[in-house]
């Protein structure tokens, strides 16, 4: 299965609360389907938002079924249900629709020659922050659990820009916002 086509069954299957399917014509307007997750690092490659979105949602599901997360950090219940999970991780990124143009940039070869290869430029039409624009572009087409709003806006976990303090006591109130951290991570370093 397309990525698309699995993002699409993934979404429609889990996140139905009113609103879902604006957003999702939303998102099917928009390059999400096509864009990068990045500029030059993780799934810098056309499509690799989306792939990346999946690789989230595979990460953070496989996370939430731990026993040890289940019964030990007791992540159970409906701040952690189907929908949400699908929800922060399929849509964490979207921050990133239409920043990422295509260009160039030089790069030295193996033997030492510059080369011009294509690349992707990050031009943010809307600087809002990382997970806030996330969140507030979400919010325009549905409600959000305070669970919710917060792992999103937190997901990048102590790599982000964020005042370190502010990180790990929102990670310490919404326990969402470390697990979906701990997929983004996951997915960004071991996957991509």
């Amino acid at each position: 299965m397309e990525p698309k086509e699995r993002f699409v069954e993934l979404y429609r299957k889990y996140i139905t609360r009113d609103g879902a399917e604006a957003f999702l014509q939303f998102l099917l307007d928009s390059d999400f389907f096509t864009a990068p997750a990045s500029a030059r690092y993780h799934s810098s490659v056309a499509g690799g938002l989306c792939q990346h979105s999946l690789n989230v949602y595979d990460c953070l599901r496989a996370y939430m079924n731990r026993p040890r997360v289940q019964q030990v950090y007791k992540l159970v219940g409906d701040d952690y249900s189907p929908e949400s999970i699908a929800l922060v991780s399929l849509l964490h990124d979207v921050c990133k629709i239409g920043c990422y143009r295509p260009g160039f940039r030089n790069v030295k070869d193996e033997r030492g020659v510059w080369q011009k290869v294509a690349t992707y430029n990050f031009e943010d039409p809307l600087p809002f922050g990382h997970g806030e624009k996330s969140v507030w572009m979400i919010m325009k087409y549905m409600d959000l659990t305070d669970q919710e709003a917060f792992a999103i806006r937190y997901h990048m976990g102590f790599s982000g820009d964020e005042d370190n303090r502010t990180v790990g006591q929102a990670m310490a109130k919404f326990p969402l916002a470390f697990a979906l951290s701990v997929a983004d991570t996951e997915a960004t370093y071991f996957l991509e």
